[in-house]
């Protein structure tokens, strides 16, 4: 249903496919090769499922032209202390290819890291084959001792497991197939449920140069006032009196009541909050409902486990009810205040 949804809402073909077994990073790329290939496609791009960013894919593919490799990754700059985090690398300054690959290395290397997005020609299954058969040929060849074999060290990757970062973007680097487009925009990895809130105030930061007709305004006299980047759709119901953002997406088919207070939160489809409740650094799942005078809040420390406040779908928290820095699961009813707490 979700996918159906999706297809229609982009108006392009998505297909969800599930892998019977691990095959790492590239291995699965290549396992679904037939599907990926079958209107033959002259490049795939290939998206990280936990990251925000703006994704300049039209950029990239021009670069990716001009460059002639079989690959090209984003990267972005980013401090030399928190760059250890994630895939290092070296390229060229002036031919952008990609010289030197690392995955979190102990010592720094470079400030520049991968962004988890790329595009490829279809070599890459060639290459993604050729590293294949190459394990299996050599698993054929060596000899262990008993003592190795008993060593999880040792013991063979399946021949069919291939990493992307490893086995194709360390060995392939300064060969004159992979390069890199540098991004200049945003970039988050998405570790925890609170960097949803952050990622989401970037990109209402974002629509303020990109898309402006996609945010809100109000001065409170005919409309609610807003603060700051705020989102609200079309078919959501507004009070005047209701003060919203920053950073606030509101859904579809949402009411939010006379004096809500709302600051960097996520307000999914068909949610009620009613009179003078207030919510901040929170997401508010599908149909669900917050009382009178009640409080569903948290910190705001997105890398915290308890950092934000997190309401499944149709969970019901009644009048005069403070939520804190909580995760309740779906279709649970709140008459008490809680605080701290992962409520089954």
């Amino acid at each position: 249903m979700y996918v159906a949804s999706v297809s229609n809402e982009l108006r392009v073909p998505v297909r969800y496919l599930r892998e019977d077994k691990p095959h790492g990073s590239a291995g699965g790329l290549y396992n679904f090769r037939d599907l990926i290939m079958e209107d033959n496609p002259s490049h795939i791009f290939l998206l990280n499922c936990d990251v925000c960013c703006s994704f300049p894919l039209p950029e990239m593919l021009e670069a990716h032209k001009r460059f002639g490799g079989m690959g090209t990754i984003l990267v972005i700059k980013v401090s030399a202390e928190s760059a250890n985090q994630f895939g290092e690398l070296v390229a060229d300054p002036v031919t952008n290819e990609l010289l030197h690959y690392t995955e979190k290395p102990e010592t720094f290397v470079s400030d520049r890291i991968n962004c988890g997005v790329y595009v490829f020609t279809p070599d890459i299954f060639t290459v993604i084959q050729g590293v294949s058969s190459r394990r299996k040929d050599r698993a054929n060849l060596r000899c262990l001792s008993s003592f190795e074999a008993l060593q999880s060290a040792t013991r063979n990757t399946p021949s069919d497991f291939v990493r992307l970062d490893q086995d194709i973007l360390t060995p392939f680097a300064g060969k004159k197939q992979l390069y890199t487009y540098e991004t200049l925009d945003f970039w988050e990895q998405i570790k925890t449920p609170g960097m949803s809130l952050k990622c989401s105030a970037l990109y209402l930061a974002q629509f303020r140069f990109s898309s402006p007709n996609l945010l809100a305004s109000g001065d409170g006299t005919k409309s609610a006032t807003i603060i700051g980047d705020v989102y609200i759709h079309p078919s959501a119901k507004v009070h005047p009196s209701a003060k919203i953002g920053p950073n606030v997406s509101i859904s579809a088919n949402a009411r939010i009541g006379a004096g809500v207070r709302l600051i960097s939160c996520i307000i999914l489809d068909g949610v009620e909050i009613m009179e003078n409740a207030v919510v901040f650094h929170a997401i508010v799942g599908w149909k669900s409902s917050i009382g009178k005078w009640s409080r569903v809040q948290a910190e705001g420390d997105y890398n915290a486990k308890l950092g934000i406040t997190i309401l499944g779908e149709a969970v019901a928290v009644e009048d005069e009810v403070v939520v804190t820095s909580s995760i309740v699961l779906p279709n649970k009813t709140l008459n008490v205040s809680v605080q701290e707490e992962i409520l089954l």
